[in-house]
């Protein structure tokens, strides 16, 4: 089922290179199906095109954790801080901060 929605967004995007929610739900599709390195990349692709409000921080940041990628997850976490604070999303910021604490505080 996974695989399906996944080819969806794609056939999607063919037809609508710079939709950014299509960029979006596609990622969220990769990392519903354990597709990591593919989800970081279209992350990273939405990210570069879109204002995120720290969602997809987020996002990236796990898949980037799955992968054992852990300073740059920490980035992606720092970045969304910021990017929940500029939009207003204070309880969004403090998870990723409280994440960052318990889960990098040794690092």
């Amino acid at each position: 089922m996974a695989a399906s929605r996944i080819e969806t967004f794609r056939q999607m995007l063919e037809s609508d290179p710079e939709n950014t929610m299509v960029r979006f739900g596609l990622a969220n599709e990769l990392l519903k199906a354990d597709r990591y390195e593919e989800a970081v990349g279209a992350l990273n692709d939405y990210l570069t095109r879109a204002d995120d409000e720290g969602a997809a921080y987020g996002m990236l940041a796990r898949a980037l954790e799955k992968l054992k990628r852990h300073d740059e997850a920490r980035g992606a976490y720092e970045r969304g801080i910021e990017a929940a604070e500029k939009h207003g999303h204070p309880s969004m910021a403090e998870d990723y901060s409280m994440t960052l604490e318990a889960d990098y505080e040794d690092d």
